[in-house]
């Protein structure tokens, strides 16, 4: 695995660009990295001859990586993968693709235009048990899906116990913050699972006394449109004030329901003709699992050149439906997509 990958720069030293850092240094000890920052702090932290700090761009594409992991704050994603990729760069962009829609699509097309690898940064889509909720659905486990009710929450000020909240991106609407970008894993799956959201109906607010200047909670009611004769209903509500961590998806069907826990990494299953919850799936890996699967389809879509299962078309799609979801709440009333 990535034997052509020999250069990799790492673009923001945040939570998130630490742990592909780490990631890389353990699983692709020979790769090189070079890490892009505003400051040069944290360089003492990590003593390691593969591993090397810069606060300069130009610096950074005079080392001619191979691939880049874009993890600065989505504000600042558009531009600089502009850059690289014009330097024949593979992109690894972290969720959101970016903070708004201008602009994604042209770098989208220069990217499949140039044979750039583009990748958008939804880990869950390798997640072992979401994986396999998706397969029970299209399996119709329950049948055909009639209702989704979906739900995630978690108090901010813990989310990064080590950091100040008030200073991370999540709470800055200058650097992207508020709960629909940052909790965005939610519409990226929602769509991936039961298919394109083509309406949305939503509120979001700031309902805590939180010191920050973004929305903390959303409502949303969305349409998936699964054919001519057949729309599919849900609602999912996110929120970074909920003390006791929450996340799930609950798939109502003609035979019954099925419920994936995202935190326990369960699947339950409740049956027409038994009343009663039912363990039917679990599977709970490691917090890093998901995010080496994600740099490992990378890299292998790298070196075999083909299109990742989350391109940033895909990135792009989830941007819109975010668009989407400002607007309604702006304007009170249904928003088409």
């Amino acid at each position: 695995m990535a034997a052509l990958i020999k250069k990799v720069l790492i673009v923001g030293f945040g939570s998130i660009g630490k742990r592909h850092t780490n990631i890389i240094r353990k699983y692709h000890s020979n790769i090189q990295i070079t890490i892009l920052t505003r400051s040069l702090l944290d360089k003492e932290r990590f003593k390691d001859k593969n591993l090397y700090f810069t606060t300069s761009l130009q610096e950074a594409i005079n080392l001619k990586p191979d691939a880049a992991i874009i993890a600065n704050p989505s504000t600042k994603h558009l531009k600089i993968s502009r850059s690289l990729c014009e330097k024949g760069i593979h992109l690894f962009i972290e969720k959101p693709i970016a903070a708004e829609i201008y602009g994604v699509q042209k770098l989208i097309d220069y990217c499949k235009l140039n044979k750039i690898i583009l990748i958008t940064g939804y880990n869950f889509r390798f997640l072992p048990s979401l994986l396999k909720f998706k397969q029970l659905i299209e399996n119709q486990k329950i049948g055909n899906t009639l209702s989704i009710r979906a739900e995630v929450g978690q108090y901010l000020p813990t989310w990064r116990p080590n950091s100040d909240y008030r200073k991370n991106v999540s709470a800055q609407k200058k650097l992207g913050g508020g709960v629909i970008l940052e909790l965005s894993h939610e519409i990226d799956y929602l769509s991936w699972i039961f298919g394109p959201i083509t309406w949305v109906k939503s509120h979001a607010s700031k309902q805590s006394n939180l010191e920050i200047d973004v929305e903390d909670t959303v409502n949303i009611i969305f349409g998936c449109k699964k054919s001519d004769k057949y729309e599919l209903t849900g609602s999912l509500c996110m929120d970074f004030i909920r003390h006791d961590t929450s996340r799930f998806c609950l798939a109502i069907g003609e035979k019954g329901s099925l419920l994936w826990d995202g935190i326990s990494g369960e699947i339950k299953h409740f049956s027409q003709n038994i009343n009663n919850w039912n363990v039917i799936f679990q599977d709970k890996p490691e917090r890093d699992f998901t995010y080496l699967e994600e740099i490992n389809h990378f890299f292998k879509a790298i070196e075999n050149l083909e299109e990742p299962i989350n391109p940033g078309s895909n990135g792009l799609d989830t941007l819109f439906i975010i668009d989407a979801i400002k607007r309604s709440s702006k304007i009170d009333t249904i928003v088409y997509i």
